[in-house]
């Protein structure tokens, strides 16, 4: 997420990349009705009729779950990630894509984007409890950098990606528990938050429309003003605000903010950093122009 988080949630636009951290999934078909997973996570074992729970692989057996009807035969799936889930940046709605995309593969089918991102956004909220934008679901659907509306889910893709550079603060909460927190705020403050929701549509706006330029300057300068309303919105702290203005002592560096949820997790630069130490791990990231692929179809 580059842009618009929280807000996204009460009808204001995001702007969200797809990262060159790529997630795979091979799946291979079985002749009986088992289900296996593989993975960094560990291994699970169900069967198509009873898909028990497994909260490692809760993204994957949602997006079974939806397809189950359609399918007919057990398979394994063997999943590999270039990324450590534990940093966000989307690894949720990636794993997600990607089972729908491989589950449509394995039926003789090229899943539609229109079909990955509709259905990937509501397996995302069915497993987490009825939140989440969708826009890490448009961004492994699509690729490349976009505006996204959730409620439309309507995209328009940037014609050139901006370059990047990404820093994770060496801690996360879950996305829900974030969600709460700036909803119970915002149940205390209606009106001030009506108003913060709006001012960060107007810098995504504004944004997105020097992108579309290539005016990285005054993009920078707007994603540090939608840095000072995510501040807030009460999801910033020390070490987040820490990286955010190292980050902008550096000179290739137009402007940083929070990506994601907030109190924790990942900050993004506008910019490749001269500097390389950080004393937490940074992301050696491009944008990525493809979105989700199939490479052979059954």
């Amino acid at each position: 997420m580059l842009m618009g988080e929280h807000a996204v949630l009460h009808g204001q636009p995001a702007i969200v990349c797809a990262i060159s951290k790529r997630l795979k999934i091979e799946l291979a078909p079985r002749e009986d009705r088992t289900i296996r997973l593989h993975s960094a996570l560990g291994e699970h074992e169900t069967t198509l009729e009873e898909l028990a729970p497994s909260d490692s692989f809760r993204f994957v057996l949602g997006a079974i779950r939806a397809c189950r009807d359609e399918l007919k035969q057990g398979f394994e799936l063997d999943i590999k990630s270039e990324m450590s889930h534990q940093m966000g940046l989307g690894s949720s709605a990636a794993v997600t894509v990607a089972t729908l995309a491989a589950l449509a593969g394995a039926q003789g089918k090229e899943p539609a984007p229109g079909y990955l991102l509709e259905a990937g956004a509501r397996i995302i909220r069915k497993v987490q409890g009825g939140v989440g934008s969708g826009a890490d679901v448009a961004a492994s659907t699509y690729g490349g950098c976009l505006r996204f509306y959730a409620e439309s889910q309507e995209v328009v893709k940037l014609p050139k990606a901006p370059p990047l550079t990404v820093i994770y603060s060496g801690s996360k909460m879950p996305t829900p528990e974030v969600i709460a927190i700036v909803e119970e705020n915002r149940r205390k403050q209606p009106e001030v938050f009506a108003k913060l929701d709006a001012m960060i549509g107007d810098t995504v706006k504004r944004a997105f429309e020097a992108a579309a330029h290539g005016d990285w300057a005054s993009m920078g300068e707007l994603m540090n003003v939608n840095q000072g309303l995510m501040d807030a919105l009460g999801v910033n702290n020390a070490k987040l605000a820490e990286l955010v203005f190292a980050l902008r002592e550096d000179p290739n560096i137009h402007g940083s903010k929070i990506s994601g949820s907030g109190l924790g997790d990942c900050v993004v630069g506008l910019g490749k950093a001269m500097r390389r130490d950080w004393g937490v791990p940074s992301l050696a990231v491009q944008v990525d122009l493809a979105g989700a692929t199939v490479e052979a179809i059954l």
